[in-house]
């Protein structure tokens, strides 16, 4: 399933109201993303570095 930018953005709000964060990888052509809600700053630190870190995924 393709989503377009603005689904992904629309999406990626609803999640923040929610009480989630969204992380995506910032290699352009990428989708890959992290969605983490309510865990520790350990966690979210960890999960952010896997994200961001396009050679990890």
């Amino acid at each position: 399933m393709d989503q377009s930018p603005l689904s992904e953005r629309v999406s990626d709000a609803v999640a923040l109201l929610i009480g989630k964060r969204t992380i995506r990888c910032p290699q352009p052509g990428c989708r890959v993303s992290v969605r983490y809600g309510h865990v520790t700053p350990d966690e979210a630190g960890r999960l952010t570095d896997i994200a961001t870190d396009h050679t990890r995924h």
